[in-house]
């Protein structure tokens, strides 16, 4: 029996050794494009607004390729914005879906993110997938002047809020910290209900589970599930007469660096696809600058990657 095609997200945030110290944004939008004549299912980018001296209290990661911590990155790392960075790349692809990871939707009002969001996916023609999260920076949160405590519940008003405004008629809100009345936003986004909202992170805690089963579409570990992680959420989806299928489950590669200089080997990495497929994940995450530093070279290497997933799936 043929084994499903595994989908390949190419990861377009934190490849600064291939785009330079100002980030090179047409690189990345020309990566966009290679990755959809390659066959890739996704783009992914992610964000900060600004970063403060907490952006590197650990210091540094050994090597530059790896993903970022918290705490891990200079303060003057460029993060362009995600919304406008992708509403580039759709206007450049038809294909590929664009995924706005870690959207810190709590350090906008949801009025305003709602509407960039329904922009987007509209401008796309429903190909926006939404990470709505909360983030880890409080000298962040103190630049926006957005209390840090209250980052969580803030998002869940984010979302009850978008939910109503996504569908047709004026909204009414009123939440602790989030009111309208008679709201229009317009236009809708794209898709009835709006963008597909992917949540995750490092844990699967309480406040992620209940994000999950409420709203999601997709769930993203941000690495391996914790043992026993997935039938929790099997339970909790069952509780609420959901289904786990309903949910795209994302895994990634795992790059192993032979030194603190070098770029990662390619079969290796996808050596943990397999393993994931196994355990109902569809969708993997790969960053081209873990396995090249050549920013010219980034087609070729999701042509690589595509040839090698076939032949895991085969």
């Amino acid at each position: 029996m043929t084994k499903p095609h595994p989908r390949m997200t190419l990861v377009l945030t934190e490849n600064w050794t291939m785009t330079g110290g100002r980030c090179d944004t047409d690189a990345l939008v020309r990566w966009a494009r290679e990755a959809e004549d390659a066959g890739f299912d996704s783009v992914m980018l992610s964000e900060h607004i600004v970063l403060g001296p907490d952006a590197c209290a650990k210091g540094p990661m050994p090597n530059p390729r790896e993903y970022a911590l918290p705490g891990n990155q200079a303060p003057d790392t460029p993060w362009p914005s995600s919304v406008v960075l992708l509403a580039a790349m759709a206007a450049v692809t038809e294909r590929i879906r664009l995924a706005a990871a870690a959207v810190l939707a709590p350090l906008r009002h949801p009025l305003l993110l709602a509407k960039e969001l329904a922009t987007l996916d509209l401008l796309s023609k429903g190909r926006l997938v939404v990470l709505p999260t909360v983030s880890w920076s409080e000298d962040e949160y103190a630049a926006l002047q957005v209390p840090f405590a209250r980052r969580g519940k803030l998002l869940d008003e984010h979302l009850a809020a978008w939910k109503l405004l996504w569908e047709p008629g004026p909204a009414t809100f009123e939440g602790e910290h989030y009111r309208f009345h008679d709201a229009y936003l317009e236009p809708k986004p794209y898709r009835p209900g709006g963008p597909e909202l992917w949540f995750g992170g490092s844990t699967l805690h309480s406040a992620v589970l209940r994000r999950l089963v409420a709203y999601g579409h997709g769930f993203n570990p941000l690495g391996r599930p914790a043992p026993g992680e997935l039938e929790k959420l099997r339970a909790a989806m069952t509780e609420a007469g959901r289904d786990l299928s309903e949910l795209e489950m994302i895994g990634g590669t795992r790059a192993v660096f032979p030194d603190d200089t070098s770029v990662a080997g390619l079969d290796r990495a996808l050596e943990a696809v397999p393993e994931q497929m196994e355990q109902g994940f569809t969708t993997f995450c790969i960053k081209p600058s873990q396995f090249t530093d050549d920013p010219d070279g980034v087609g070729d290497f999701c042509r690589d990657v595509m040839r090698r997933v076939e032949r895991l799936a085969g």
